[in-house]
């Protein structure tokens, strides 16, 4: 299987990273021979990779990084870099290649600090001869000091090092940065293709990866997740029910609360999953004794561990809660839809009443008022407002139309 083959839906930009790789490939065979490398126009230093959420923007930025590490011997009868078989290829789509360095995090930011260390490993040759590759999934989340601080590597990066910028938007990423960058744009995949992906891949049934994909209009990662998790299907049906439960004050307060109580709950499965063996690890690694105790001078390591863990949590919260409100987007989405009349396919077909009914008990503009006040909602919590206020009004509003 092609290192491509997972890069849903996007064919133009898997023509210009085919291009970018053959160049790149090109250029180290020529300088392996010490001859003159060709112009390798289409290849450059820096990638910035932008797209809605479930684009396949990291996937997209995986598949060139492993064709640029490709070693198969095809290349030399004119194979394509990337044929997913290779040990270069193998190493970096499993995160184990020496010169692919993935950078994502699990906090609300990325600061000067980490970016320095990057800076630092960006100035090494790559241990296997062909080119060191850092993958900054969440580019979006640098601090202005940090991006000024990546800003220098990117303008003066080493021959071999290349950068791959992850974002949503162009916006979201400095304009000195983006600069800088070559830009490529991922559009929402199809929803056949990402039914497609997750029959071929992941092995689900036809009917159940379709409605998954067709449930999250596209997103790759979330009809994976949907797919096979019935902790998420529980969670998606939950929020849907809130349209029908906001008739009054009383009702939009306890659908708030609850939206609230199934985002903790979700934080704290993913806490429980990890806080636990990374507490252990660590009082293991600082020697702690047989009961527990830990030596002196130790309580800073702990204190700066449950301080991260904390961070780690509080996001975890913010992003289970923003994706409720992209399913409540879709929900209206499909509200307008049934009232204008549209022909276009419905994200939730399984809750086709509850969409009759109220596309039945309201009107377009106030279905769009609705959606306008779950945007709203999104921009509340991105500017920090608590989240239980945030959601309220939201209810509110909702019930409002």
């Amino acid at each position: 299987m092609a290192v491509w083959d997972d890069v849903v839906g996007q064919e133009r930009v898997h023509a210009q990273l085919s291009a970018a790789a053959r160049d790149a490939d090109a250029r180290v065979t020529a300088e392996a021979r010490h001859e003159q490398p060709p112009d390798a126009s289409k290849m450059t230093h820096a990638w910035l990779f932008t797209g809605p959420p479930g684009s396949g923007r990291s996937t997209a930025a995986r598949a060139f990084a492993a064709a640029l590490q490709c070693t198969s011997p095809d290349r030399a009868l004119g194979g394509e870099p990337g044929c997913g078989f290779c040990d270069g290829c193998h190493t970096t789509l499993v995160g184990t290649h020496a010169d692919v360095e993935v950078i994502r995090t699990d906090l609300l930011s990325i600061g000067v600090k980490d970016t320095r260390e990057l800076v630092r490993r960006a100035q090494l040759s790559p241990a296997g001869g062909r080119w060191q590759v850092i993958i900054l999934e969440d580019a979006d989340r640098l601090t202005e000091g940090a991006g000024n601080v990546l800003l220098k590597a990117v303008e003066e990066p080493a021959a071999r090092t290349v950068w791959l910028l992850c974002a949503p938007s162009i916006e979201d990423v400095l304009p000195t940065i983006r600069s800088r960058c070559r830009h490529l744009t991922l559009r929402t995949p199809p929803v056949e293709a990402v039914a497609d992906v997750l029959i071929r891949r992941d092995g689900i049934e036809p009917d159940v990866a379709m409605s998954a994909a067709r449930a999250t209009q596209g997103h790759i990662g979330r009809a994976r997740r949907l797919a096979t998790d019935e902790r998420a299907r529980a969670r998606r049906a939950t929020v849907l029910k809130m349209p029908l439960r906001v008739e009054d004050i009383g009702g939009c307060l306890k659908a708030a609360q609850e939206l609230i109580d199934a985002a903790a709950e979700d934080a704290n499965q993913v806490a429980e999953e990890i806080d636990v063996k990374e507490t252990e690890d660590l009082k293991a690694a600082l020697g702690a004794s047989a009961g527990g105790r830990m030596p002196r001078g130790t309580a800073g390591a702990m204190k700066e561990l449950e301080d991260r863990q904390k961070r780690r949590k509080t996001r975890s919260q913010r992003d289970s809660l923003d994706l409720a409100l992209t399913d409540l987007t879709g929900f209206y989405r499909d509200v307008l839809a049934l009232q204008m009349g549209s022909e276009i396919a419905l994200a939730n077909v399984d809750v086709r009443d509850a969409l009759d009914r109220i596309a039945g008990a309201s009107t377009p503009e106030g279905t769009l008022r609705r959606i306008e006040a779950v945007v709203a909602c999104r921009h509340a919590l991105d500017s920090n407002v608590a989240p239980l206020l945030a959601v309220e009004a939201m209810a509110v509003a909702l019930r409002a139309g």
